[in-house]
């Protein structure tokens, strides 16, 4: 028999046919469904509570990026245990990043529970997917986070394999490169307008002093990395 918690017998219809939504899709009934609610409403539409902070995800992205990166790692950590610090970091952060965490949501299903003004692309969906988690350890603890993350994550939408051979944090890279050459890497980000009540973004990337490419994105994070990216597809283009 499926359990509800006992506050769902007291939600309108509206809300239970959301939570029944949400069940079917992530596999967890909310206790306190106006988290949940929060985790998928985009700053485009969110209200003002106090001081400019609004009733969006952006506060529990903030929790749930930290959550996922530590069950993410301690994950890692038990599953490859002759690998060296290097190689787990690589791992955590292609999982964790950006891109792959959009891919995830999209496999999931999440990105169809999101509210928001206009269309941002795929570029909101990882960060609404840390704002679940973030609302899932608020409602149920650290323990169901966890095994939500474990079991319904990574053993029903992660190929360990793909992971592997797959390059989605391009900074991160540019990084580790810069040092091993002694390169000076630079990123300089401003903002340039905004496209549906959201702001967006130039990183222009420099390499000793010399501005290599630009990247644009709706957070200054974003736009690093597509500047980054550009970076490597250029070098390949190069090569061709």
């Amino acid at each position: 028999m499926l359990f509800k918690p006992f506050s769902y017998w007291f939600l309108s219809k509206k809300d239970k046919a959301f939570s029944d939504t949400l069940y079917s899709v992530v596999g967890i009934f909310p206790k306190n469904i106006s988290l949940y609610k929060q985790a998928f409403r985009h700053t485009s539409v969110a209200k003002e509570i106090k001081n400019g902070v609004k009733d969006s995800y952006e506060r529990l992205e903030f929790l749930g990026d930290a959550i996922l990166g530590s069950v993410i790692a301690h994950y890692f950590f038990s599953k490859f245990p002759v690998k060296d610090e290097g190689y787990l970091t690589k791992m955590r952060s292609r999982m964790v990043s950006r891109t792959y965490l959009n891919q995830l949501s999209v496999k999931m299903g999440i990105h169809k529970f999101i509210e928001l003004k206009g269309d941002l692309g795929r570029s909101v969906y990882g960060d609404v997917l840390e704002a679940l988690i973030g609302a899932i350890y608020l409602d149920k603890g650290y323990r169901k986070t966890r095994n939500f993350v474990i079991l319904n994550i990574v053993q029903n939408y992660v190929n360990l394999e793909e992971l592997i051979n797959t390059e989605t944090d391009f900074k991160s890279k540019l990084i580790e490169i810069s040092q091993k050459e002694k390169i000076v890497l630079e990123f300089k980000s401003e903002e340039i307008g905004v496209k549906n009540g959201n702001k967006i973004y130039n990183a222009t990337m420099y390499l000793n002093g010399k501005i290599e490419t630009i990247g644009t994105g709706f957070s200054k994070k974003n736009a690093e990395q597509e500047a980054a990216k550009i970076y490597f597809e250029k070098k390949d283009n190069h090569k061709a």
